[in-house]
């Protein structure tokens, strides 16, 4: 190649991939406030709740902020917010062994925060972060429906099983040894703070007596 293509090469290449880049931009900026909703003063407020209790220290939000804890950019879709407001006034009532302290956070700012994590959860991330790898239990009878179910309800969110799932409630791994009585499991998710005092968890009363008795069967199996 000539010195004289090789120039033209790289002057017509360097042309085509700037308009490239500012059609690109163009685009990017015509979409990019459709991907969020509208911040409103709740919103802001919950951003400065969330920088006053540096919460970015040990979370993680839009890939920025550290890996002690779990991302929070789609807190709000993938646990109750009854539960977040809980564990946001005083971890260790919900999770005696917590890591995250006590912040002495009141109500107002814990609702702030809930929205502004509720805002980020609306956010259009591109599926980022992915969901975690939902548990595979082991069969047993009536399993099908209810380990269906179980992953429909993204119950591993908050639990695990055989190691995989979220920790924010029991281990289910062994519940069928712990909890045998179908029953029992049946009246705990229609109304857990009924059976379990200060549960934090959320009821799935608006479940069909079929799916709940799927659902607790499916319990009764992971031993």
């Amino acid at each position: 190649m000539s010195n004289n293509s090789a120039k033209n090469l790289f002057i017509y290449g360097s042309l085509i991939c700037f308009i490239a880049l500012i059609v690109l931009t163009i685009d990017t900026m015509g979409t990019l406030d459709k991907r969020a909703p509208e911040i409103t003063e709740k919103v802001d407020a919950g951003k400065k709740v969330w920088h006053k209790y540096d919460c970015i220290g040990c979370h993680t939000i839009f890939g920025n902020g550290s890996y002690f804890a779990p991302d929070m950019t789609k807190a709000t879709e993938r646990k109750p917010k009854g539960y977040l407001k809980k564990f946001l006034l005083d971890p260790r009532t919900i999770k005696p062994d917590a890591a995250m302290p006590r912040l002495g956070m009141s109500e107002e700012e814990a609702d702030d925060l809930l929205a502004f994590l509720d805002w980020t959860s609306k956010v259009d991330t591109n599926n980022w972060p992915p969901k975690p790898v939902l548990a595979v239990a082991t069969a047993g009878r009536g399993s099908g429906q209810g380990q269906m179910l179980f992953q429909k309800h993204d119950c591993a969110a908050c639990h695990q099983i055989q190691g995989l799932g979220g920790t924010a409630g029991p281990d289910l791994t062994n519940v069928g040894n712990r909890r045998p009585d179908i029953d029992w499991h049946i009246r705990h998710l229609k109304d857990p703070s009924s059976v379990v005092s200060g549960s934090a968890m959320p009821a799935f009363a608006n479940l069909t007596d079929e799916e709940l008795k799927a659902l607790a069967e499916y319990l009764t199996t992971l031993k």
